[in-house]
């Protein structure tokens, strides 16, 4: 299942810039993932700071 970013986000970008197929843009209010694009690596997860982004 593709990943999903909670609330938690603070906006900072580092799991956009780590992401290696840009499924990661930014909305409103926080980053957002496109399931259709996610792969599923975990590699937003292994740099958010607040851990935010998690498999769904």
């Amino acid at each position: 299942m593709a990943y999903v970013i909670s609330d938690e986000c603070i906006s900072c970008g580092a799991c956009a810039a780590e992401c290696p197929v840009s499924a990661i843009s930014e909305g409103d209010g926080k980053y957002v993932i496109d399931a259709d694009t996610c792969v599923e690596c975990g590699a937003c997860a292994g740099v958010c700071p607040v851990s935010a982004p998690s498999a769904e």
